[in-house]
């Protein structure tokens, strides 16, 4: 399979992807009810998309194309409202977070669909271990040139995305000690990580042609890097959130987001080398482990600087920016959050430490994202 050809797209255009929690209304577990969720939303009209995802358990939805960030909160209350309308009619409930407090992986069941079972053929019990949710935001490139030199210069910005959204610290029943457990199970897939450093698209696609020449990919989706291209759409993909508690929060993580890519695509501040991708494991881990509180190497400086002062720097940094993308209302509302480490991870651990039941801080998650 050839790459596809890289569709221009307007620059700084953004959607948004939310995979979501399927749980039922008695003790908040995981249910596989999907089918019935999409057989019930098919019958109503609303802008948007809803899709399955591999296991029965999980929905994703996903705006159109959004030009403000005022255009994600209105798509994604829409999807929001329809959603959580279907799951009432069902009795089931929808909640965020990047994984569920404590489904077992063995229980749940692949979706009946040809790509999800050739998916579960392959990877086995990994698999049904994807049953964790994310938030995936694409921004519009105009040429792929530009857009895989955006792809390097955000990735040292992963950290920022990472601990901003991270809402995964139970897997299983347990505390994981992470703040976002959750890409733990991306890692283990073998074409995760970060894209190799290429500097156009012409050598993009003979990368891509060695790889499909190997059988090991087959397209696009085999790779499940932090941040990919999508020819098709003529946008990047940045795939390292969980999915936040709140569509108001992805929203603002989405805006977080475009403006730090206007920042790069205007003013150009650095070009990406290998010697950057020295620290970005580290890095990565950092936000991961630690979210707000972790700790950032800056490639090019070595300073090591605090996750919150980093982003609190960026922000400085893209202000005007952001206005001029009507996102600085967004960038207010997160710059609450790092200082005050009110993120998602901390609101669930707070609420575990005060209910001591996990259920029922599943059931608040799902009252949290009615809201």
């Amino acid at each position: 399979m050839s790459l596809a050809p890289f569709a221009s797209s307007r620059a700084l255009t953004f959607g948004v992807e939310l995979e979501l929690q399927i749980v039922n209304g008695n003790d908040y577990d995981l249910v596989g009810s999907a089918a019935d969720v999409l057989r019930v939303l098919a019958a109503r009209k609303f802008e948007g998309d809803v899709k399955p995802e591999i296991t029965a358990s999980m929905i994703e939805i996903a705006t159109g194309i959004c030009e403000h960030y005022e255009d994600a909160v209105s798509q994604l209350n829409t999807l929001r409202d329809a959603l959580v309308s279907a799951a009432e009619a069902l009795d089931v409930g929808i909640a965020g977070g990047g994984t569920h407090a404590f489904q077992k992986w063995h229980e749940r069941q692949i979706f009946d669909a040809p790509r999800f079972q050739q998916l579960s053929s392959l990877y086995g019990y990994l698999a049904k271990q994807f049953t964790i949710f994310g938030q995936h935001v694409h921004i519009g490139c105009p040429a792929p040139d530009e857009a895989l030199s955006l792809l390097h210069c955000l990735s040292r910005y992963i950290p920022h995305f990472i601990a901003l959204s991270a809402s995964s610290p139970f897997v299983q029943g347990a505390d994981t000690g992470f703040s976002s457990a959750r890409l733990n199970s991306v890692f283990a897939f073998p074409l995760s990580g970060r894209a190799p450093l290429v500097s156009n698209w012409d050598e993009f696609a003979r990368y891509f042609d060695k790889m499909t020449g190997t059988g090991v990919v087959k397209g696009m989706k085999d790779f499940y890097w932090d941040i990919r291209p999508k020819p098709e759409y003529g946008t990047i993909e940045v795939r390292v959130m969980d999915t936040p508690l709140t569509v108001g929060r992805a929203a603002e993580i989405a805006a977080y987001i475009q403006s730090v890519a206007r920042w790069l695509m205007v003013e150009r501040p650095f070009r990406t080398v290998e010697d950057d991708y020295l620290v970005y494991s580290f890095n990565r881990f950092q936000a991961c482990r630690f979210g707000l509180e972790g700790v950032v190497v800056d490639p090019r400086s070595h300073e090591h600087r605090p996750i919150a002062e980093d982003i609190l720097a960026t922000m400085d940094r893209i202000e005007q920016h952001a206005i001029e993308l009507r996102a600085d209302g967004a960038l207010r509302n997160l710059r609450e959050v790092v200082k005050n480490d009110a993120g998602d991870a901390n609101w669930l651990r707070r609420l575990h430490a005060q209910e001591q039941l996990l259920p029922e801080v599943v059931r608040q998650q799902c009252l949290r994202w009615r809201s």
